[in-house]
């Protein structure tokens, strides 16, 4: 068997990979919040695209107890475990976007060069109270 036919037996590996790649790449070079949620998102699909390409029998039969059925049998793992990743995904993806828009709503910005130059918020309550001390 030569590598291009092993390469092309398994192109769904190489999708999930290639989409993990592009996920982690978003991730690490946006400065933008909203970009880094999606590049994590990507992440999470291409994982739970690997996971169930893995689970695949080839000509399984359903995983049902009749008569008649003969094995191998699909597993329904896999399917259970991405399910629960959706949901745990959702869930994340939820609280990213609801703290970004805190970031917003307090900083003026989800860009990150911005808000690292954001004052701080306590450095603008310490500086209150020495002005309300010098005031007395």
């Amino acid at each position: 068997m030569t590598v291009v036919s092993s390469l092309a037996s398994h192109i769904d590996y190489l999708v999930a990979v290639s989409l993990f790649l592009t996920g982690a790449w978003i991730l690490l070079t946006s400065g933008n919040l909203v970009k880094k949620v999606i590049g994590l998102n990507i992440m999470e699909t291409s994982v739970f695209a690997f996971i169930v390409t893995t689970g695949m029998v080839d000509e399984g039969a359903p995983p049902l107890v009749a008569a008649g059925l003969q094995g191998p049998f699909a597993s329904p793992l896999p399917h259970a475990l991405v399910l629960t990743g959706i949901v745990v995904a959702v869930s994340v993806t939820s609280l990213a976007l609801v703290l970004i828009l805190r970031i917003k709503a307090e900083l003026g910005s989800v860009e990150l060069d911005e808000i690292a130059l954001a004052p701080k918020a306590d450095d603008s309550a310490g500086q209150s109270n020495q002005r309300g001390s010098a005031d007395e």
